[in-house]
């Protein structure tokens, strides 16, 4: 029975410990993190079997405050955060693939371009910049061109040129602002 209460006090305490670290995907996290996470993983399974669990709790302990402290000097000092995590890549420069940037990376071009038709991007050349972040996802700046029109600019356009159409637009604004004032689905956060 003792196996039962040791294995809730190991996965309490591993919830409350990993809660402290952060919230974060495994994307989003950085290799020191990532190793982390892992080793967290280990030690909360191993007590079970070796009957130590005031160890396993302790050694937790020491990597999640070994992630904060890192993540505090990453916060204080840029150059501790391009020995931790580094910073991004830039790939594509002007519509231009940066191939000894892949080559540094040891990413193929297929690869990268796997990534870009993942983010709905057909064309190297529409894209302005395009970076590789520490964690491995990628960010891009879209050419003027080759930007969605939003929203925004759609009203402005139909505002200039179709005058009539304003007061339609108006109307329908107010009618979404009644219907988002009733239907905000992230009032219980706000509160």
């Amino acid at each position: 029975m003792h196996y039962f209460w040791h294995s809730v006090v190991l996965i309490l305490s591993g919830i409350i410990l990993l809660r402290i670290a952060g919230r974060k995907s495994i994307s989003q996290m950085t290799h020191t993190q990532t190793i982390v996470m892992i080793s967290i993983g280990t030690l909360i399974v191993q007590p079970i079997v070796e009957n130590s669990v005031i160890k396993a709790i302790a050694a937790s302990t020491i990597f999640v405050v070994t992630i904060l402290l890192l993540e505090y000097l990453q916060l204080k000092w840029d150059f501790f955060e391009n020995i931790v995590t580094g910073k991004a890549k830039v790939v594509i420069k002007d519509g231009v693939l940066q191939r000894h940037t892949l080559k540094q990376l040891r990413l193929t071009i297929d690869q990268m371009e796997m990534r870009l038709r993942n983010k709905g991007i057909a064309k190297i050349e529409d894209i302005k910049t395009a970076t590789i972040e520490p964690n491995g996802d990628i960010g891009y700046e879209m050419q003027g061109d080759a930007k969605p029109l939003t929203v925004g600019e759609f009203k402005k356009l139909m505002k200039k040129y179709f005058p009539m159409v304003n007061k339609q637009i108006e109307n329908e604004e107010n009618l979404h602002h009644s219907i988002e004032t009733r239907e905000n689905i992230f009032e219980e956060i706000d509160k």
